[in-house]
């Protein structure tokens, strides 16, 4: 698609790696819808870009935890009236602990799995018919290392994660016939306010800019070409 008249769709685009997206496909010229929990988050994040990509910018507050939000944020982005060249589900939030010390009525599991599996599939499903019809398209979900191995303290994140990468896998397999890409995307300990205060040197982290840029050289393949996992570590390793 042109990007001149095309629309890139990111969830959870203020802040970490979201922003980063956003600001990518923004300097490659796409217009792009974002949303973020957070109103000033998003008000600034218009500021930052400069005046020649904030037209290009339409930003909606929105809890994609909650199915109302999820469907009030499909319904922005379609009344946009612009083909939907991407979309990356990117919003999820992160609790670390272990299983056994989690409430005993599964809230916290109920928390992970809204923040990190249900806006993504409830965003998606709500877009899909578009992607159908226009048998073009790219799917991605930014998901985690943890999506392929248990780590210590991972408790139902981890669970989420894992689940994250199954919806991912079943996504491709549907939309492979129908034009649709699907891509998932499995970074490391990236340099975002989920590891702050933790004592590392930033040089041990992923840059954010880094799994943006693996993003958009996926989406930039012709439409012959997919790939289906993206694998980024820190070049250290994991920090566990």
């Amino acid at each position: 698609m042109d990007s001149s008249s095309a629309l890139i769709v990111v969830t959870g685009g203020s802040q970490g790696i979201g922003r980063a997206v956003v600001e990518r496909f923004l300097q490659a010229g796409y217009a792009v819808a974002t949303c973020a929990r957070s109103a000033p988050d998003l008000a600034q994040l218009t500021a930052d870009v400069g005046v020649g990509a904030s037209a290009r910018l339409h930003t909606l507050p929105a809890d994609l935890s909650h199915w109302a939000d999820c469907q009030r944020f499909a319904n922005f982005v379609q009344h946009l009236g612009l083909p939907l060249a991407a979309l990356v589900n990117n919003a999820g939030a992160f609790a670390p602990g272990r299983l056994q010390d989690e409430p005993a009525d599964g809230s916290r599991l109920r928390e992970m799995l809204a923040s990190n599996l249900l806006g993504a599939y409830d965003v998606t499903r709500a877009l899909l018919p578009t992607f159908i019809a226009q048998r073009q398209g790219h799917i991605f979900t930014i998901c985690s290392t943890a999506s392929l191995m248990a780590y210590p303290n991972g408790g139902s994140y981890g669970i989420a994660k894992f689940a994250l990468l199954g919806f991912t896998k079943t996504l491709r397999e549907e939309l492979k016939s129908q034009g649709v890409r699907v891509t998932a995307v499995l970074p490391g300990a990236t340099l975002t306010r989920s590891w702050e205060g933790v004592g590392q040197a930033p040089e041990r982290f992923i840059r954010p800019e880094d799994v943006a840029e693996a993003v958009f050289s996926a989406f930039s393949l012709s439409s012959q070409a997919v790939v289906e996992e993206i694998v980024i570590r820190p070049q250290l390793g994991d920090l566990l």
